[in-house]
């Protein structure tokens, strides 16, 4: 009988590239259809995207920088917890730690670059 509950080690998950730079995809649409819960590494600007269905929450864990909502730049630090809904062009820049809870679960195919 399958569990109700899930528990994963971060250091068990792989890295893959992310238009943000690193994601460690914890939680994924694979185990629920709520949401994905990703660990994220920043270390320089993340490329400007955006999203027709995913609403994403960046929880800062470490580091300080902006972060590019459509046309607006807002500093931001540890701690701080971001809602960014669909439509929304963004992208950090400095080097961050975060958390990135994504509703529904994160889908490869609605994340759509915007060119410079």
């Amino acid at each position: 009988m399958a569990k109700p509950y899930l528990v994963r080690k971060l250091e068990d998950i792989a890295p893959v590239p992310c238009p943000c730079g690193q994601a460690r995809r914890i939680i994924t649409g694979a185990d629920n259809d709520l949401l994905s819960v990703h660990r994220v590494s920043i270390d320089a600007t993340a490329q400007v995207h955006y999203h027709n269905e995913l609403t994403e929450y960046y929880v800062i864990l470490e580091g300080s920088g902006t972060i590019m909502l459509d046309d607006e730049r807002v500093p931001v630090g540890p701690n701080d917890v971001i809602m960014i809904p669909p439509g929304t062009r963004h992208a950090l820049d400095g080097t961050f730690e975060i958390i990135n809870i994504v509703c529904p679960p994160f889908d490869p195919a609605d994340e759509h670059p915007v060119d410079d």
